[in-house]
């Protein structure tokens, strides 16, 4: 399902025709980013859901399925995809654009920062999206917004606010609300593995 998934978003955001295209344009290639970020997260090299599991919720036993599960995962990254889409079909929304940014921004936080402490490494799967697509395209929406005066106090009011929300409804209510130390949806073995070799390789401990 994940290649089926990328493949439909990319066929989406390269046929698709702005009717205008001075503030769609970022938006579309916001959203390739973000698909382009779960190809690395889930397939090459994958691994990332035992990193959040382990690293970002710091469970150390049963993490293979808890707090997080192979259904809340797929729920949580299908899930954002809708926001995504708004901004891209009505970029008059300049908060929900500035919302998605900011839920970029949190992916830098996220993977640079917070998940190479928490494993010592130089590196974790979905980082090397974050730094060269997803961060440098969010820098050049907000220079684009900014040039045409659209970033004012409100917008940047109703779009922290819409982050939040975007937060809550696509990460933590699928993952809380779907947690379950026994559940019947364990993350793939092959994700373990992935998740094993990433580590030795980016581990700063030699």
């Amino acid at each position: 399902m994940c290649y089926t998934n990328h493949l439909c978003g990319f066929f989406f955001a390269a046929t698709f025709q702005p009717t205008n295209q001075h503030l769609t344009h970022p938006a579309i290639a916001s959203f390739m980013s973000l698909l382009v970020h779960q190809f690395e997260e889930y397939v090459i090299p994958g691994g990332a859901p035992v990193v959040i599991n382990r690293i970002f919720y710091n469970n150390q036993k049963n993490y293979d399925r808890y707090p997080g599960n192979w259904n809340s995962i797929m729920i949580v990254n299908v899930s954002a995809y809708g926001f995504y889409l708004l901004a891209i079909f009505y970029p008059e929304w300049t908060w929900l654009g500035v919302a998605t940014i900011l839920f970029n921004f949190s992916q830098f936080l996220g993977h640079v920062i917070k998940m190479n402490i928490g494993m010592k490494t130089w590196y974790n799967p979905g980082m090397g999206s974050v730094v060269l697509i997803m961060t440098p395209i969010s820098i050049w929406y907000l220079i684009l917004e900014g040039q045409r005066h659209l970033l004012t106090g409100m917008t940047w009011l109703w779009g922290i606010l819409a982050f939040v929300l975007i937060v809550a409804l696509t990460v933590v209510l699928p993952v809380q609300g779907l947690k379950n130390p026994n559940s019947r949806y364990p993350i793939p073995k092959w994700q373990l593995e992935q998740f094993e070799k990433v580590w030795r390789f980016a581990s700063l401990k030699r």
